[in-house]
């Protein structure tokens, strides 16, 4: 018992100096088209619970409904119960920052024309897959480091509507809608 906290201490202590680093480094551009073909949601699931409602985004940015790759966070999580979104925790963290969960590293495989952040709270796992993820756009909330977002809303994350209405405001004004 006392060896695993230990290690789990140690673990966290490795994955914040791998953020670190990654944050000093400059950003990997990706080529792509003007306009949102996919779409990647990186969801704290402790703090919003309607991970439902994402899907919602496909109508309203006119996406393929196999154009949004959704994955949850939650503190803890029972793999022998069903969750409706895949779902990576604390206790996936690995060795200098990696992630070992199958979903995250099928989510982290992909690239991505948006990256929406949906968490307010600075939690190292969320950083971490937020930072590993190819994104050529960000958007998150503000509560957390801006370095993690290239556009940073005010809305509070409980109000999904508003936070709709907002991300179709800023990509029409930022002609990446089609």
């Amino acid at each position: 018992m006392v060896f695993k906290g230990l290690k789990d201490k140690f673990k966290h202590k490795s994955g914040t100096k791998f953020l670190q680093q990654e944050l000093k480094r400059a950003p990997v551009a990706l080529q792509r088209k003007p306009g949102i073909q996919s779409l990647g949601i990186i969801a704290d699931l402790e703090s919003f619970r309607e991970d439902n409602r994402f899907f919602e985004l496909v109508e309203d940015l006119g996406l393929k409904s196999n154009a949004v790759k959704i994955i949850g966070y939650r503190e803890y999580y029972d793999k022998n119960s069903p969750y409706a979104t895949p779902v990576f925790s604390d206790k996936d963290l690995g060795w200098k920052g990696a992630v070992e969960n199958s979903y995250a590293l099928e989510f982290l495989s992909r690239d991505y024309d948006l990256l929406i952040n949906y968490f307010d709270q600075p939690r190292l796992l969320l950083h971490l897959m937020s930072i590993k993820t190819r994104a050529a756009l960000r958007i998150g909330f503000s509560g957390v480091d801006p370095v993690y977002n290239d556009i940073i809303l005010e809305s509070p994350m409980s109000d999904f509507d508003t936070f709709r209405r907002e991300l179709k405001k800023y990509l029409t004004l930022l002609n990446q809608l089609t």
